[in-house]
C-alpha cells in the first residue's frame, strides 16, 4: 500500500532529537461520547498536537484486549480494539498524522500476551508437552502433586508470577508464567515460532506507515530456562529493584539477538524507523540494548527517578551522555508517563525522587510543583538527545490521588490485596474545555472512564491558550525555540561552573540553560538575554526552583 511522506531530516535521523508526545488513548479524547478516548478523538486533536510543536506520538496500546491492564494485555497484535475504533481508522489517522509532519510511534507487548489471545486458549486445550504450549511458559509444579508452583517469582502487580491451569481431562495440570496479571501470560522466546510471529507483527504495522515501536519490558523477553528461585520473602511484590550478579527472567545477555533482528527488519523499510526500550536496567547495562545493530534508544528512567537535586541531577546527565554516547546513542529524556505519579506531584513534595504508587510520602504542595515542573521542562528541553512528553503534562495536570476505591481499575489494586491503588492516578482523562466535567474529554454529558478533578477547571487546553504565563504556552515557546534555534542543534553539551545548588551549561557558544535548585536567587551573567525563563525574572536574578535559557554572542531572537 503507498505511504505517506513527511519531511526527512538529511543532517540526522529525526529520532536523534525529536519531542514525542505519550497518548494514553483511553483518557486523550473521547469522540463518540461513551467515556473512553478512541481514534476520533484523537484525529479531532491532532491540529493541537502540530501548534503544540511535537515531532511525533507514541500510542499506548490500542490493539483488541479484554483491558485487564489498560491494553497491555493483547489478545490481537494486528487489530484495533472497537472501543478505539478501526484498522481503517488508524491507517487515516497515520495518514493526517503525516500530513502534519507527526510521525506515529506504537506499543509493542511482546513479553507476554492475553489469556484470551488465540495462542494461549490453544495451549490450555493442550496436552503438557506440545508445540501450543512451547509457545508460553508452562512447567510442572513442585510438591505433592505439583500442588506448589514451580518457583518463587513475584508477579509486577503483587502476588505470585504462576497460575495453574486445568488439563483438558479435569485435573489439576501445570503453571504458567505471567510477570504481570494473572491473564497476561509471558510467551516463551526461545520458540522459533514466537521470534517468527512478532517479526511479522513488526512488517505488518510498518507496512501501514507506522514509524517506530516503544518495546513494553524490553529487558524481560528472555528467561533463565533453569527457572531458579530468586529467595524472595513471601508477601514482597516484586523484586525489580533487588541487584542480582545475574538475573533470571531480568535483562539476560539471549535479549539482544532478538533485536539485531528487529533492526534488521526497520532498516529494511525507507525513512528513519524507531525502537525505543522500555529497559528498566542498571545505567551501565542501557547501553547493551541501543548499540549500532540493536535498538536506536532507550528510556532514561535514572532521570525520571532522580531528586530535585542539581548534584543527583548532573551526575545522572553525565552518567547517561557518557555511556549511551560511547555507544553512538542519543540520550532520551522522561519526567512522568503512564506508570509514575506525575511530576507536578513528585515535585511537590520533600521526597522528590518518589515515583512509585505503592507509597504514601504524604500531601504535597502543588503550587511548589508547579514551579518545580515548569523549571524542570526547561531543563528536560535543553538537553542533548530526545524528550518524551505525558499527555496533560503541558497543562500542568496534578496526580489524581483520592480517586473513590469503586473506579479504581489497575490491576495491583485487586492482587495487592486493596493495599496499593496502582497508576489510575495519573490515567485520569485530559481537561481540553469549559467549566466541568468532562472538561471537552468527550461531548457534553458524557461521562469519563475515570473522574475528573473539578479544579482542573483552570488548566483546560481552553483556558490556558493564548495566555504567556500558563504552562500550556511555556511548553509551547520552548518546542518552538528548540526547533528554530540553531543553538539547540547538535548533541553537546559543557558544563559551565556555578555555586552549590545551581546548573549551568552550554548547549552552543550562543546558547546557555541556567536552573536554581538552591533557595537563594542567583544572580544571571551579564550581556547575555533572555531568550525563555519558566518564571519571572527581576533585577537580573533567577528566583529559585527556575530555569533560564540565555542567548549571546550574536545569537538570533527566532
Amino acid at each position: 500500500m503507498p505511504r505517506t511522506r513527511i519531511h526527512q531530516n538529511t543532517a540526522a535521523p529525526w529520532w536523534r532529537t525529536a519531542v514525542v508526545y505519550q497518548v494514553y488513548i483511553r483518557s486523550f479524547a473521547d469522540g463518540n461520547g461513551d467515556g473512553i478516548g478512541d481514534i476520533a478523538g484523537l484525529r479531532a486533536r491532532l491540529p493541537y498536537l502540530r501548534e503544540l510543536g511535537v515531532d511525533a506520538v507514541w500510542i499506548n496500546p490500542w490493539y483488541p484486549s479484554p483491558m485487564a491492564d489498560g491494553g497491555y494485555d493483547v489478545a490481537d497484535y494486528r487489530g484495533i480494539d472497537p472501543v478505539f475504533g478501526t484498522l481503517a481508522e488508524g491507517e487515516e489517522m497515520i495518514a493526517e498524522a503525516h500530513a502534519l509532519g507527526i510521525r506515529v510511534v506504537l506499543d509493542i507487548v511482546p513479553n507476554h500476551t492475553s489469556d484470551r489471545h488465540r495462542w494461549f486458549t490453544e495451549a490450555v486445550d493442550a496436552p503438557p508437552g506440545s508445540p501450543e504450549r512451547d509457545r508460553y511458559v508452562f512447567r510442572d509444579g513442585r510438591g505433592p502433586g505439583g500442588c506448589e508452583p514451580p518457583n518463587d517469582w513475584r508477579s509486577r502487580f503483587g502476588g505470585r508470577a504462576w497460575t495453574r491451569v486445568t488439563e483438558p481431562d479435569g485435573s489439576p495440570g501445570q503453571w504458567y508464567l505471567h510477570l504481570f496479571a494473572s491473564e497476561q501470560p509471558d510467551l516463551n522466546w526461545s520458540s522459533r515460532e514466537v521470534r517468527a510471529e512478532f517479526e511479522s507483527i513488526l512488517r505488518f504495522w510498518f507496512d501501514r506507515g507506522v514509524d517506530g515501536f516503544r518495546i513494553d519490558v524490553a529487558h524481560g523477553l528472555a528467561k533463565d530456562p533453569a527457572l531458579p528461585d530468586l529467595g524472595l520473602p513471601e508477601g514482597v511484590l516484586f523484586d525489580e529493584d533487588r541487584q542480582l550478579d545475574k538475573h533470571p527472567h531480568w535483562d539476560l545477555d539471549s535479549v539482544h539477538e532478538i533485536y539485531q533482528t528487529w533492526r534488521k527488519i526497520a532498516d529494511s523499510y525507507a525513512g528513519d524507523r524507531l525502537f525505543i526500550a522500555e529497559a528498566h536496567v542498571n545505567d551501565d547495562r542501557l547501553p547493551l540494548y541501543v548499540r549500532q545493530d540493536e535498538l536506536h534508544t532507550a528510556f532514561n528512567f535514572s532521570f525520571l527517578k532522580s531528586a530535585w537535586d542539581a548534584e543527583e541531577l548532573r551526575a545522572v546527565i553525565d552518567r547517561c551522555v557518557t555511556t549511551l554516547g560511547a555507544v553512538g546513542a542519543p540520550s532520551t529524556w522522561v519526567l512522568s508517563n503512564h506508570d509514575v505519579p506525575r511530576h507536578v506531584t513528585r515535585y511537590g513534595r520533600a521526597a522528590t525522587c518518589t515515583h512509585e504508587h505503592d507509597v504514601d510520602p504524604g500531601p504535597s504542595d502543588l503550587g511548589l510543583g508547579l514551579r518545580r515542573a515548569r523549571a524542570a521542562a526547561l531543563l528536560m528541553l535543553a538537553l542533548p538527545g530526545s524528550a518524551y512528553l505525558y499527555q496533560g503534562e503541558e497543562l500542568g495536570l496534578w496526580e489524581v490521588e483520592d480517586l473513590p476505591e469503586g473506579v479504581l481499575a489497575d490491576p495491583t489494586w485487586e492482587r495487592s490485596g486493596h493495599t496499593v491503588r496502582g497508576r489510575d492516578g495519573c490515567r485520569v482523562p485530559l481537561p481540553w474545555s469549559g467549566s466541568d466535567s468532562p472538561f471537552g474529554f468527550g461531548p457534553k454529558g458524557s461521562k469519563p472512564w475515570l473522574p475528573q478533578p473539578a479544579g482542573w477547571e483552570s488548566l483546560t487546553a481552553q483556558t490556558q491558550s493564548g495566555i504567556p504565563a500558563s504552562m500550556l504556552e511555556l511548553y509551547r515557546s520552548a518546542l518552538r525555540l528548540r526547533q528554530d534555534q540553531p543553538g539547540f542543534k547538535g548533541e553537546s553539551l559543557r558544563w559551565l561552573d556555578a555555586p552549590k545548588g545551581v546548573l549551568a551549561f552550554e548547549r552552543s557558544p550562543v546558547l546557555r540553560c541556567v536552573v536554581n535548585f538552591s533557595g537563594e536567587p542567583f544572580p544571571l551573567p551579564k550581556n547575555w538575554g533572555v531568550l525563555l525563563t519558566s518564571d519571572r525574572i527581576t533585577n537580573g536574578t533567577l528566583p529559585p526552583d527556575t530555569t533560564v535559557w540565555l542567548w549571546g554572542g550574536g545569537a538570533s531572537r527566532a
